[in-house]
């Protein structure tokens, strides 16, 4: 039964890795938009949505690997 749960625990956290470089990706992306770009360019740091997605991608890769790494 250990080892069941030790490998679900394993799988959420290579799912919430792959998630995390998955939104991490996804904000670069959203980030070189033309309209992203004119919001940096007047306000001159990134828009709501970018950093939020930046922050989702932070959150979510370390509990992913701090899942993978726990014994």
């Amino acid at each position: 039964m250990a080892k069941r749960a030790a490998s679900a625990t394993k799988m959420i956290g290579f799912v919430l890795v792959v998630t995390g470089l998955g939104l991490a990706y996804w904000g670069h992306q959203l980030s070189g938009t033309v309209g992203s770009q004119i919001a940096q360019a007047v306000t001159g740091s990134v828009t709501d949505r970018v950093l939020t997605y930046y922050i989702g991608a932070a959150a979510s890769f370390v509990v992913g690997a701090y899942l993978l790494i726990k014994k």
